[in-house]
């Protein structure tokens, strides 16, 4: 692959109070991961909370940054974009699966091997509207 094929996103695309997703393959499957903008850069993360792993953090509009922190809207946990540290919650403790990128020339390039960059968005499982409403479980959004 090129390293065109490994860009994500420019930095600036990355917004400061929110995050943005990517889809992602492994092997077969997609994957997703959302991009947090940092004081020193970029970090990226896979799109789904430790407590309840079927929860998305990001549901294609961009996961909260409050305080510096990633919350799930599911049930309020928050986590640490520089280290992927739950700080909050139910799953304090643990911790979000990184996925390796490199911020050079503006942009945020894919630096896992055991990814490919496949789009910007959802990945196609993820774009029902069933999962990205609330679902049946109590959220923290007000909905």
């Amino acid at each position: 692959m090129t390293g065109d094929d490994r860009r994500l996103a420019a930095v600036e695309d990355v917004p400061a109070e929110s995050t943005l997703l990517v889809t992602l393959r492994e092997g077969s499957d997609e994957r997703e991961a959302l991009l947090v903008r940092l004081d020193d850069g970029v970090a990226c993360w896979r799109n789904y909370c430790q407590h309840w792993t079927d929860v998305r953090l990001d549901r294609g509009s961009g996961a909260r940054v409050k305080g510096g922190e990633i919350w799930c809207q599911k049930h309020a946990a928050t986590f640490d974009p520089t280290t992927g540290e739950c700080t909050f919650g139910p799953c304090e403790g643990a911790y979000l699966e990184e996925v390796d990128v490199e911020v050079r020339d503006g942009g945020v390039y894919l630096a896992d091997d055991d990814y490919a960059f496949v789009r910007q968005g959802p990945a196609e499982e993820n774009t029902d509207e069933s999962l990205t409403s609330g679902g049946g479980r109590i959220d923290f959004t007000g909905s």
